[in-house]
């Protein structure tokens, strides 16, 4: 069977991969060439030599990023909880004679808190948004992460920021008003006709964030794209009083030990 043959056996396509024999697998995408055109001004962030580099695709669809950074050298687990969409990154890898570096897993990212494994990058695009519990994931991300992550998110239209006060005075809480305080807005029903969109952060609120789970902003090299690097000086949440809740909600035990720990 010919190769586009296979391309409409595994339709729909959301990822307009370019196959080594010229032929793309949504060349009609709604977006364009998506997501190449992302790819173009974020991979210059990326390390040329990825040999040796284990990384992490969350949500990865058919699989393009996985592929790109595959051809880097790196080792690439990737995840999503759409079969279908595995399906059709299992069958690209294999064009690309890269099914060898790339482990496909359905799995969500809440899944990863019962693994051992950590990673040297996390690919963590265009998933934030679609959680019901964002920053657990990004506590899980943190205890994942030994480097570096590439994060996304639907965000709020402005990219004003603000300096975070160590302690808020409980009747100075007109600050939480500021248009650049960190926040969240809920989406209790649909977004774009999605009911899996649910949250949608501010610029400061992403930075602030991932500055609470031991990352630091380094570029933004795309919309709503940043660059973020585990950095040891900052002290993350899961240092602090807040472990034991961490523990429970991703169903590990935890102790009175524990808990007089991370207070002091």
């Amino acid at each position: 069977m010919d190769i586009q043959k296979q391309i409409e056996q595994l339709e729909p396509w959301f990822h307009n991969i370019h196959l080594p024999d010229g032929t793309v697998t949504a060349p009609n995408h709604f977006l364009g060439d998506f997501p190449g055109f992302k790819w173009e001004k974020i991979q210059a962030e990326i390390p040329q030599d990825l040999k040796g580099w284990n990384v992490l695709d969350i949500g990865c669809n058919a699989g393009f990023y996985a592929i790109e950074l595959a051809k880097r050298g790196a080792e690439v687990l990737a995840i999503d909880l759409d079969e279908h969409y595995l399906k059709q990154g299992r069958w690209t890898a294999k064009q690309f004679g890269l099914e060898h570096k790339i482990k496909f897993k359905q799995m969500q990212v809440y899944d990863l808190a019962q693994q051992p494994e950590k990673y040297d990058l996390i690919w963590f695009m265009g998933v934030f948004y679609h959680l019901r519990y964002p920053l657990l994931a990004l506590d899980i991300l943190s205890q994942k992460a030994n480097g570096m992550m590439v994060f996304q998110t639907l965000s709020l239209p402005n990219s004003e920021e603000q300096d975070i006060p160590e302690d808020v005075a409980f009747h100075d809480r007109e600050i939480l008003q500021s248009k650049s305080w960190p926040s969240m807005s809920f989406i209790e029903h649909k977004l774009a006709g999605d009911p899996t969109n649910w949250w949608v952060p501010n610029h400061q609120g992403i930075l602030s964030m991932l500055s609470s789970c031991g990352f630091r902003v380094t570029a933004t090299p795309e919309d709503e794209t940043y660059i973020a690097i585990k950095d040891k000086t900052l002290q993350s949440s899961m240092e602090t009083w807040n472990y034991s809740e961490f523990l429970s909600a991703t169903g590990k035990p935890w102790s009175e030990e524990v808990l007089l720990k991370t207070k002091k």
